[in-house]
């Protein structure tokens, strides 16, 4: 091939990169996945008004009424943990592993702190009689939130996983999405609290 055929011969081009989604399949899968759980909520707190609208008296009055001060201090304890979740998904980002596995850390203790305040409720409430079997009304209360504590339950795990790869040092970037997708959980979970916390005790 002489010289000049070798100048007017076509350069290869590099292959296109191909463009990462706008939205990760990761985040997405948590999308759908609030969506589901945000309409199974809804159908429980419409079964819990239309059993609240059409109770002539709600609680009854030979049932204990529901802890308000220290559901009050509990609630102020679980929002407060979005702050550090904030913390650490913003660490995470920057890569300070320190400040990671405090803000990870401390948004754990609240989620534990929370579930064993609302047990302890729990257990002074089933001793002063209010129960599943006590009526609509402790059937209600348990199904609602019951199911928001387990929500929370699964949480507190997720963020104990996460927490425990950080002080090991093993949060890849894999496990970086994972944590993200367990911050926007948290933020669900506490978010839900704000609607039934006044629906359920002050409402």
């Amino acid at each position: 091939m002489s010289a000049s055929e070798a100048l007017t011969l076509p350069r290869r081009q590099p292959a296109p990169r191909e463009a990462a989604p706008p939205v990760s399949n990761a985040r997405i899968a948590m999308i759908v996945l609030i969506a589901g759980e945000s309409m199974l909520f809804a159908g429980l707190i419409g079964t819990y008004l239309v059993f609240r609208l059409s109770a002539p008296n709600w609680p009854p009055p030979d049932l204990p009424r529901l802890p308000l001060g220290m559901t009050s201090m509990n609630t102020i304890a679980l929002l407060a943990s979005v702050v550090p979740m904030s913390r650490a998904l913003a660490a995470a980002r920057r890569h300070d592993r320190r400040a990671l596995g405090r803000a990870t850390g401390l948004t754990t203790l609240l989620g534990v702190l929370f579930l064993a305040v609302q047990g302890a409720e729990w257990v002074r409430l089933v001793r002063h009689g209010l129960t599943l079997g006590s009526g609509t009304y402790g059937a209600t209360f348990y199904t609602l939130i019951g199911c928001h504590g387990l929500h929370v339950l699964v949480a507190v795990t997720w963020l104990t996983v996460m927490a425990a790869l950080v002080r090991r040092g093993a949060l890849s970037r894999a496990r970086r999405t994972a944590l993200e997708m367990c911050g926007m959980y948290w933020y669900f979970v506490c978010g839900l609290w704000v609607i039934l916390f006044p629906l359920v005790y002050l409402y």
